[in-house]
């Protein structure tokens, strides 16, 4: 449709629909996501309280003997691996496994957004909420005496890597079962992850026969390998990295291959 608007002038009304880019459609669904995560209380007592709840709580009291290592240096990298999995995983397939219950997703997929967007946008929303995590915790150590060391683009880089191992277990989960299963699974995955993927205990009270198995955990990996940066010094913990690499890759594929919007 063409109209004229004074001598020689032409306007065009033409309709152009047409998709924005997806670099614009990932960034308001990752906005979205930011301030639906914010809004929800349980979310937050699940991703920012219970971790430094559990920081100040061990680091005071002696419930651990880690012979001349101080608790807080301990602790610190352990709770902020479990900070990674509470947003990343636990409460990430919680939101996300409702959302497809109440039809939230069933409407997203009507959109040119596409399961790849989806889980690229959830990804980035988390990796917003942890910076928050962070500066929190880290804050909290500092006030406890904590004394990092080592390289921080490699602490930076595992917590990357983590966030995209446990997105894509939360994703896989959410997009596979029906909520309550979600809820009651990813509850129990946490319960079970924080008691022996060694962020408060040390993997070595575990039986040495199940040492390796563990080990091998995405919460071992991640809190091993910030442990060996930030308390050791260590310049790059290259199991923890290909660990962390293969969970991550294995993770996001199947979930991007079997999520439903419904």
């Amino acid at each position: 449709m063409t109209t004229t608007d004074g001598p020689g002038a032409t306007l065009d009304l033409t309709p152009a629909p047409g998709a924005a880019p997806m670099w614009r459609m990932v960034a308001a669904q990752a906005g979205a996501e930011v301030k639906a995560t914010l809004r929800n209380g349980e979310q937050l007592l699940l991703t920012l309280i219970i971790p430094v709840l559990l920081l100040t709580g061990f680091s005071a009291a002696p419930l651990l003997d880690l012979g001349t290592t101080r608790r807080v240096d301990f602790l610190t990298p352990g709770v902020l691996a479990l900070a990674v999995m509470s947003t990343a995983f636990t409460g990430q397939a919680i939101a996300t496994g409702f959302e497809r219950r109440y039809g939230v997703l069933k409407r997203l997929g009507a959109t040119p957004l596409s399961r790849g967007g989806l889980m690229l946008a959830k990804t980035l929303a988390v990796l917003v909420v942890e910076a928050v995590q962070v500066v929190v915790i880290v804050a909290v150590a500092f006030a406890l005496g904590w004394q990092p060391r080592g390289f921080l683009p490699t602490a930076i880089l595992l917590i990357v890597l983590g966030t995209a191992a446990f997105s894509g277990l939360g994703l896989l989960m959410a997009g596979t079962l029906r909520a309550e299963a979600t809820l009651a699974g990813a509850n129990l995955v946490y319960l079970i992850l924080l008691a022996c993927g060694g962020v408060v205990f040390p993997l070595t009270d575990f039986p040495g026969g199940v040492q390796p198995a563990l080990e091998l955990l995405p919460i071992s990996a991640l809190a091993g390998g910030l442990r060996a940066v930030l308390a050791d010094g260590a310049a790059l913990p290259t199991v923890s990295v290909a660990v962390l690499a293969c969970w991550a890759a294995a993770s996001l594929a199947l979930a991007a291959r079997t999520f439903r919007w419904e």
